[in-house]
């Protein structure tokens, strides 16, 4: 089975910089498509970025907002990053990831995703 393990949270200053990781344990040739997700007070859940691990292709939410992703075939670790950040990013950070899927729809189709790390909050003091 597959687990998903996050780390990299805490509180941040403003204008500093984010990473967090989310590390596949288990079987993570079962992963098709890592996402990370994140839930800001007072709003629902959104999508941030997503990857296929197959082809590579990347997915925005939101262009220009500032978010790479990045994984690491050797360590298994999907990475989110941003910087110079602000007290608007303050939220609750969640990945999540999936096999394939039998009609592809959108990147950040929640239902699609089979396995979810418990969040990491990331805090921004400015």
């Amino acid at each position: 089975q597959v687990q998903l393990v996050e780390s990299g949270g805490g509180s941040v200053q403003a204008e500093n910089s984010l990473r967090l990781s989310c590390a596949i344990v288990g079987s993570p040739d079962e992963v098709r498509f890592m996402a990370w997700f994140r839930q800001a007070p007072e709003k629902g859940r959104e999508g941030i970025a997503g990857m296929d691990l197959w082809t590579g292709r990347q997915y925005a939410q939101h262009r220009d907002d500032g978010f790479t992703i990045s994984f690491d075939n050797v360590k298994k670790i999907f990475y989110l990053s941003k910087s110079n950040l602000k007290a608007e990013d303050t939220a609750m950070y969640v990945c999540a990831a999936r096999g394939s899927v039998s009609q592809w729809v959108g990147p950040f189709v929640e239902d699609d995703f089979t396995w979810w790390g418990r969040g990491t909050q990331v805090t921004v003091s400015s």
